[in-house]
C-alpha cells in the first residue's frame, strides 16, 4: 500500500517511516496539514498516518477538509497523537479518523494497526467489485445479456439529450420476431430461449457503434437506438438485420411467412428533436413495426416521425375501412384494425390521437371494447369516436358511459368529418 504519513516532527516522521518500510508498504511524507491536501490532488494514497497536534491546519482540520474533498471515496485515516482523553478521541471519529495511536509508537502496534486497516480496505473493495457486478447485471436481460426495458430507457435518454443539444437526427427501430408463439408451442421453450440467444448476436453483429444501443423490450421485441442516423442510415441497418436473422436459417415449419424464423422491423427518424420526444419516436417506431408486420413480416419499414396526429380505424368491412383511409390519410397517419381485441391491443401499445370504432364491432363485442378503454390509464384519455348509419345525434351509445366523445355519419362530407375530428384531437 502507499500511506501518507503526515508528521512535523522530524524524528517521529524518520521513525515511523522506517516501520512503514519494514511493514512491506511505501511511505510519502508531508509535513503539515498544508501539505498534505497539495500532495493528494495529485497522488492518490491508500491510507493516511496523521499527527493530530500540527501548527497550521492540525490533523481534525485536515481531516475534514480531506474527507469534504473525497467525498464518497474512502480511505482509512489513522491519526496519531499524545492526548488520549475520551473528548479527543470522540473529536477524532466526528472529524472522519477512523484509528488512533498513541504516542510514543512502537513498531509492533503501527504494523498491526496498518494490517487491520488494509483488511477493511480489502474489504471494502471486494464489496465495490461486487456492488458494481449486481449493477451491471441488474441493467441487463437475463437471457439475451443485452440492456433490459428499464436500462434500456435511460441510456436512450441521455442519448437523445445529446442528440437534442447538438441538433442531429435520431432513429429507433423495433425488431419483432414472426410467429414467435408458434415457434414456442412447436420446439418448446427451451428452443425458443436458444432461438432468441441468437437473433441478439445477430442484431448486435450489426450494430458498429458505440453509441448504438440494443435492448430487450418484451417477450420476442427489441429496440434498437442509432443516433445520428437519418431515415436512409436506419433502413440499411434494419435490412442488415433482417439478413443477419435469415443468415441464422433457424427452421421454423409452423411459420405462416417462410420455413426459417424471420423478424419484422419498423423504424423511425427523428430529424428535428426540438419539437418531439424519444416517447413520440419509439411510438412513431411501434406505428412502423405495425405496417411492417400488416404488409407481409419478413420486413423493414422506416418513417420519418409523424407530423401528423394518428387514428386508429377499427372496422370489420374493408370497403368502410378504406373509406375512412381516402378521406383522412391526406391529413392524419392512419393505422387500421378489424376486431375489438386488436384495437385494444394496438390502442395500449400504439396510443393514437383517436380511435374511430364501428358500430359493427360495438355490436358483436356487446360494448365490452370501450369499457376496457375507458377503463384502463393507458387509453382512458384518448378520444373515442363511433360511426354508423343511424343519424348520430339519435345514437343510443351517445348517453352510455363509455367516454365516447362523438358519433360521426358515414355519408359526412370529407371537409365536415375533417373539421369535426380537428375539434376533438387539436
Amino acid at each position: 500500500m502507499k500511506i501518507l504519513l503526515v508528521e512535523d516532527s522530524a524524528t517521529l516522521r524518520h521513525a515511523m517511516r522506517s516501520y512503514i518500510v519494514e511493514a512491506g508498504h511505501t511511505a510519502i511524507i508531508a509535513r503539515s496539514g498544508e501539505e498534505a491536501l497539495q500532495m493528494l490532488e495529485n497522488d492518490p494514497v491508500d491510507m493516511i498516518i496523521m499527527d493530530v497536534e500540527m501548527p497550521g491546519l492540525n490533523g481534525f482540520e485536515t481531516t475534514r477538509l480531506i474527507r469534504e474533498w473525497l467525498a464518497g471515496h474512502w480511505i482509512p485515516i489513522i491519526f496519531v497523537t499524545g492526548l488520549s482523553d475520551d473528548e479527543n478521541y470522540r473529536e477524532g471519529i466526528e472529524a472522519g479518523g477512523d484509528d488512533y495511536l498513541i504516542k510514543p509508537v512502537s513498531m509492533m502496534i503501527i504494523k498491526a494497526k496498518i494490517r487491520a486497516m488494509e483488511r477493511i480496505a480489502e474489504m471494502r473493495d471486494q464489496l465495490n467489485r461486487l456492488n458494481n457486478e449486481l449493477e451491471a447485471l441488474s441493467q441487463l436481460d437475463s437471457l439475451t445479456q443485452i440492456y433490459n426495458r428499464r436500462s434500456f430507457n435511460e441510456l436512450a435518454m441521455q442519448q437523445w439529450a445529446l442528440t437534442k443539444r447538438h441538433q442531429l437526427p435520431i432513429s429507433a427501430l423495433m425488431i419483432d420476431v414472426d410467429h414467435f408463439k408458434l415457434y414456442n408451442d412447436h420446439y418448446g421453450h427451451p428452443a425458443g430461449d436458444t432461438c432468441l440467444k441468437k437473433i441478439t448476436q445477430a442484431i448486435k453483429s450489426c450494430l458498429h457503434r458505440t453509441t448504438d444501443l440494443v435492448g430487450r423490450y418484451g417477450g420476442e421485441e427489441f429496440i434498437v437506438l442509432l443516433p445520428e442516423t437519418d431515415t436512409q442510415g436506419a433502413y440499411c441497418v434494419a435490412q442488415a438485420i433482417n439478413e443477419a436473422i435469415c443468415k441464422l436459417a433457424i427452421p421454423h415449419t409452423t411459420s405462416l411467412s417462410g420455413v426459417y424464423v424471420t423478424a419484422s422491423i419498423g423504424g423511425a427518424t427523428c430529424l428535428r428533436t426540438t419539437t418531439h420526444s424519444l416517447d413520440e419516436l419509439v411510438k412513431n417506431a411501434d406505428r412502423a413495426l405495425y405496417k411492417a408486420k400488416r404488409s407481409g413480416r419478413n420486413r423493414a419499414l422506416v418513417d420519418e416521425v409523424a407530423t401528423h396526429k394518428t387514428i386508429l380505424v377499427a372496422d370489420v368491412d374493408p370497403t368502410s375501412v378504406q373509406h375512412f383511409s381516402d378521406l383522412l390519410t391526406a391529413h392524419f397517419n392512419i393505422l387500421t384494425c378489424e376486431s375489438g381485441k386488436e384495437c385494444f391491443e394496438y390502442s395500449l401499445d400504439l396510443s393514437p390521437d383517436l380511435i374511430l370504432i364501428s358500430e359493427d364491432i360495438m355490436i358483436m363485442d356487446d360494448q365490452l371494447l370501450c369499457q376496457e378503454l375507458a377503463r384502463n390509464p393507458k387509453t382512458s384519455s384518448i378520444p373515442v369516436t363511433i360511426f354508423s348509419d343511424m343519424p348520430c345525434p339519435k345514437h343510443p351509445a351517445l348517453n352510455a358511459n363509455l367516454g365516447i366523445k362523438a358519433c360521426y355519419d358515414k355519408t359526412q362530407s370529407a371537409p365536415t368529418l375533417l373539421n369535426n375530428i380537428l375539434q376533438l384531437i387539436d
